[in-house]
């Protein structure tokens, strides 16, 4: 248990998770565009009128598609062969805290945490790789 959940719960609620927060930054990709004066017909070719944060914002909302889908294979596979070690649900629990700061600190336009969060989300990643592979090995 950690944080009171299961570490099964906490790998697949962390993959639920994960999938809202591809989605936090771009909320505020919709404010610059709004501003901008929204373009139904040619959304992409807005990108150029964004403000600078409407832009960071465009480029973390990127980051964090191209990220889900390695970290829900790592989650899901971490489930499916029955890990269950704090070391998993802590890598969990570090992956969502960290792409939750990283999108915060990409908005904020604070490369350096945003790097930092980047690693340890990366990390988090592997670990749950790892863990899976030891499992079936």
């Amino acid at each position: 248990m950690i944080l009171g959940f299961s570490i099964p719960t906490l790998l697949l609620g962390s993959v639920f998770v994960a999938s809202f927060l591809v989605y936090f930054p771009y909320l505020a990709v919709a404010y610059a565009r709004f501003q901008v004066g929204m373009d139904l017909g040619a959304p992409r070719a807005m990108f150029d009128r964004l403000p600078d944060y409407g832009k960071r914002a465009t480029w973390a909302h990127q980051n964090s598609i191209e990220t889900f889908a390695p970290y829900a294979a790592a989650a899901l596979a971490a489930y499916a062969t029955g890990v269950n070690t704090p070391a998993a649900g802590w890598a969990a629990v570090a992956f969502v805290g960290a792409r939750a700061l990283f999108s915060v600190a990409y908005l904020a336009n604070v490369p350096p945490l945003r790097s930092l969060m980047f690693g340890i989300g990366q990390i988090a990643m592997i670990s749950l790789f790892v863990q899976a592979l030891q499992q079936i090995a």
